[in-house]
């Protein structure tokens, strides 16, 4: 496999399905069912899901709620989706373990970055959930920074579509895909991969980012295996 270690960010959106809201189980099944492929082939995974599809912080303050208050609601429908991700999990077969950077001990672990890397040295999942634990930060930044302390090889965004474009290809049908992209570049022009200070902290670090269509079955096991899928963002 390419990787040793991976994080794996998904939107809180992409567990709608089809759905308007909330989650639909379908969708939670298949991709845990693509996760577990790449277990089974000795890959550690990590992941940081998003709540979007429950409350988005940003969109509460927007409407005049208090805006730390709405961040914490957000870190709160985080916690739900690891909650329903790592049942989907467990379904399957897959030893998880849920950590929250929250405080929700009847539900999840506490984030402890020793335990976390060495449930992924057993071969465990492990779910990061609750963002980075505080306010005016995105579930990307989060993703980034749990990447970098467990020390992962490389951050695989899973979106709905297949890469980075130039533009929005759902808008603009001449868009067209880059194979691999420098951080440089995607600054320069004016590229939405993560926001920026999730993508600042990834560049500082070294740490290449992956944008890959989470939606087509098996695309995730062919990154891993060093298919070229999707688009890769690195130095």
């Amino acid at each position: 496999m390419q990787y040793k270690r991976i994080l794996l960010k998904l939107s809180g959106e992409a567990l709608m399905g089809e759905n308007q809201y909330g989650i639909d189980p379908k969708r939670l099944s298949e991709y845990a069912e693509e996760i577990k492929e790449v277990v089974d082939k000795g890959t550690e995974v990590a992941i940081v899901i998003g709540g979007g599809n429950i409350f988005r912080g940003l969109a509460g303050a927007s409407q005049g709620m208090d805006r730390v208050q709405a961040d914490h609601m957000g870190m709160l429908a985080t916690v739900i989706n690891g909650l329903a991700l790592q049942s989907a999990l467990e379904l399957k077969g897959v030893q998880t373990r849920l950590q929250s950077a929250v405080q929700i001990n009847e539900v999840a672990e506490p984030f402890i970055r020793r335990r976390a890397m060495r449930h992924l040295e057993k071969g465990r999942v492990v779910i990061f959930g609750g963002g980075t634990g505080n306010p005016y930060f995105t579930t990307d930044s989060a993703a980034v920074l749990r990447a970098i302390e467990i020390e992962a090889n490389v951050i695989l965004k899973g979106t709905r579509v297949d890469g980075i474009y130039t533009s929005d290809p759902e808008k603009d049908e001449t868009a067209t895909k880059f194979d691999t992209i420098t951080f440089k570049d995607v600054l320069t022009k004016g590229l939405k991969v993560m926001d920026t200070t999730a993508f600042t902290l990834s560049q500082e670090n070294e740490l290449p980012i992956v944008v890959f269509d989470m939606n087509k079955k098996g695309n995730l096991v062919k990154l891993v295996s060093g298919e070229n899928i999707g688009t890769v963002v690195n130095l």
